[in-house]
Formats: C-alpha cells, sequence, structure tokens
C-alpha cells in the first residue's frame, strides 16, 4: 500500500475551528481505492486467523462483487 499525499483544504465554522476537509473527486476516489484495499487485506488476515477451508478464488470474486454491488 502506498502512501496519498492530499491537498489540505478544511471547512472551518465562525470561530476559525476547522469542522470538516474539501478533497477533490481524484483524492476522493484514490482514498476510496485505498480504502477497499485496506478492507481486503483485513478480510484476508480475518480468513487467514479463522482456520476455515478456503473457497475457490472465482467465488470469492463474485461474492466481493455482489457486495460491492449492494452498497
Amino acid at each position: 500500500m502506498t502512501s496519498i499525499a492530499f491537498e489540505k483544504q478544511y471547512v472551518v465554522n465562525e470561530k476559525g475551528d476547522r469542522i470538516g476537509v474539501l478533497l477533490s473527486l481524484e483524492d476522493y476516489k484514490k482514498l476510496l481505492d485505498e480504502l477497499e484495499e485496506l478492507d481486503s487485506l483485513r478480510a484476508r488476515d480475518a480468513a487467514k486467523a479463522s482456520g476455515e477451508e478456503a473457497i475457490p478464488f472465482e467465488e470469492a470474486i463474485d461474492d466481493i462483487e455482489r457486495e460491492r454491488d449492494r452498497l
């Protein structure tokens, strides 16, 4: 996994407190891609730790795509 540098743009309230962040669409997509990769790595680690029998790769991909379509 690579480190992503984002241009920092904050939304501030009338007191000057940072209350939000603005991202370019490109940075937002990069962030989502990184989160998806992290989620996949965590799922892999959890599957390895569970000791359960592995399922075929194609079946796993189908399951992941169905789950992604639900979001």
